[in-house]
């Protein structure tokens, strides 16, 4: 190894080889733009090889450039193992870690169970994006993901995170002021709430043809907040997992022995990241909230209703 760079070196060269992009790897650094470039030239320089070829979409890996991220990678994994040997295995779990998840998920079971991951990893900055239809796991933008369909390809490391069930749902008022719902029939005659069809960004998402075919959302938004906060207020009924809608005490479910979805969080990741410690650390906590709260996101079904109609399912 050239003892002309350093280990911190590597680390924004394998920032820069996961992002594509030099203001990404600066923001995941945080640092500056041109702090970046500086050690990336100097890093090239030292080692007296092209890296990247940069170009008007960001730098690119040249072939010896992909194969140093091996490399690179075996020394991030080592160093951040001799970390673990030397100190406290909590405290000395530390970097930035970027999980991109579904808006439902981060924000109303996520979002809430934070404090405890920041009490046992201080030293983990962790990320949290809940817009998953930006992110990419191909191009590295996230290092982990939580998502509703495993890849059907690729170096990729996939695993059921947890299943969970969806209900139409009304608000009391709304459910007072309308025709009564005896079958699935009579929901042609509601309104309805649900997402922008055109930027429906995943299939699991498209729920109203499941529930009965030709139901169109007569308000439409492409956030389960605002979907949620309209049913609320009366404006139509509504597909909602059950996880969130359960904790609102003004929504009741409707046709309930009949109407379930069922849907399935995956937990995925790049298979070279899932060595990496700070990486796992934010997996197997993800992996031990969902099975200590597992119970929330399931409706157990009432025993007088065993024997109806069979639910929907994916």
């Amino acid at each position: 190894m050239n003892p002309n760079f350093t280990w911190d070196d590597l680390q924004f060269f394998l920032a820069v080889a996961r992002t594509g992009q030099l203001s990404t790897a600066a923001r995941r650094l945080r640092t500056s733009h041109a702090t970046v470039s500086r050690r990336i030239d100097r890093l090239e320089f030292a080692l007296k090889v092209k890296l990247f070829e940069r170009n008007p979409r960001g730098y690119v890996l040249t072939a010896l450039g992909q194969r140093f991220v091996e490399t690179a990678e075996r020394i991030e994994r080592e160093t951040e193992q001799l970390q673990l040997d030397i100190s406290d295995g909590a405290t000395a779990q530390r970097g930035v870690v970027r999980l991109s998840t579904l808006e439902g998920f981060g924000n109303f079971f996520l979002a809430d169970r934070l404090g405890d991951f920041a009490s046992r990893y201080p030293n983990i900055s962790l990320e949290l994006v809940a817009i998953q239809q930006i992110m990419a796991l191909s191009r590295k933008e996230a290092d982990i993901a939580v998502s509703l369909a495993a890849p059907k390809a690729g170096p990729y490391h996939a695993e059921v995170l947890a299943p969970y069930t969806l209900h139409v749902y009304g608000s009391r008022s709304y459910l007072a002021r309308h025709p009564l719902i005896r079958t699935r029939n009579d929901l042609a005659s509601h309104r309805f709430v649900g997402y922008i069809e055109d930027m429906i960004f995943a299939p699991g998402l498209d729920y109203l043809g499941e529930v009965q075919p030709g139901l169109r959302a007569h308000f439409q938004s492409s956030s389960i907040l605002a979907q949620l906060k309209a049913t609320c207020q009366g404006l139509g009924l509504c597909v909602l997992p059950y996880y969130m809608a359960s904790n609102e005490p003004d929504l009741e479910i409707v046709l309930p022995g009949e109407i379930e979805l069922k849907r399935t969080y995956w937990l995925i990741c790049h298979r070279d990241l899932m060595a990496v410690p700070r990486v796992r650390v934010v997996r197997d906590f993800l992996v031990d909230v969902v099975k200590e709260n597992g119970g929330c996101f399931l409706r157990e079904r009432p025993p007088h209703m065993a024997g109806q109609q069979r639910p929907l399912e994916v």
